[in-house]
């Protein structure tokens, strides 16, 4: 899957300023893409772009092999990528129902698909009620873990050419982080999907193929880590040592009152 932002604006409304300023960036099929900036920076808004959750100006476009995609209907295009989204959407109903609400799936490529995101939950499904193991509504029932494992593996049900994911492991745990990367690596990566990733944990894509940094809604910087870490004043750079800094602030005040900073407020208002 080869993704293409060709020189794209885009605005949430007529009236509201440009959130996404002459974006040109090209994910050639099988790479992998980390997107990366400060809050507010764009991350986001550019996935909302190719999914056409909102549209952009005109004189741009979005390509996915070579189609603009303001050709294919809303439907088609939006069954052709898999999404891993930072709050997981789980509906009322069952295990079944949340990993293919169309029903398309059979039960053998469901429990496949649940082996590969977590050998672990699978077990405890077939402990209990199977694929019937009921689910409340927004998955409240389950653990953060396990609602994001859920969705990784409707993900791999798809078998899209593009994953996309949006700090997708920024409220889980550091095991089901490791779990959820090991899994994008084992049946995405290494099968030649296209992997893009907004990332909150740095080191998630530090070591992927490309990087583009964003910043007040154009790509600031954009290469190989290596090549991007190399630059002392590159925003990367930057943004890894703040990343370090606060790392180590907060092992330093395990216990103590710490002011909550402006990314905080932000996630907790989402």
């Amino acid at each position: 899957g080869n993704v293409a932002f060709n020189n794209i604006s885009m605005r949430y409304n007529p009236s509201a300023p440009l959130v996404l300023r002459n974006v040109t960036l090209g994910v050639p099929a099988g790479t992998t893409l980390g997107i990366v900036g400060r809050t507010g920076s764009g991350k986001s808004s550019l996935l909302l772009t190719l999914f056409r959750i909102v549209e952009i100006e005109g004189g741009g476009s979005i390509e996915i092999d070579g189609v603009d995609i303001r050709s294919v209907d809303l439907k088609s295009l939006r069954q052709s990528l898999a999404i891993i989204p930072q709050d997981p959407t789980l509906f009322q109903g069952d295990i079944a129902y949340n990993l293919d609400a169309t029903g398309a799936s059979s039960e053998a490529d469901m429990w496949e698909a649940l082996e590969a995101a977590s050998p672990t939950l699978a077990n405890q499904f077939r402990r209990g009620d199977g694929l019937r193991t009921a689910v409340s509504e927004g998955g409240n029932n389950l653990s953060s873990g396990q609602r994001q494992l859920i969705c990784l593996a409707r993900a791999l049900l798809r078998k899209s050419k593009i994953l996309v994911l949006d700090e997708a492991t920024s409220s889980v745990d550091s095991e089901t982080d490791r779990e959820v990367q090991e899994t994008i690596r084992r049946e995405f990566v290494n099968k030649g999907v296209t992997v893009m990733t907004v990332a909150h944990r740095l080191d998630t894509v530090l070591g992927y193929d490309k990087i583009a940094v964003l910043g007040a809604g154009s790509v600031v910087e954009y290469g190989t880590p290596s090549e991007l870490l190399k630059n002392p004043n590159g925003e990367l750079r930057m943004l890894v040592e703040a990343d370090r800094r606060n790392k180590a602030r907060g092992s330093k005040q395990v216990g103590a009152s710490t002011p909550v900073t402006s990314e905080q407020k932000t996630k907790v208002s989402v």
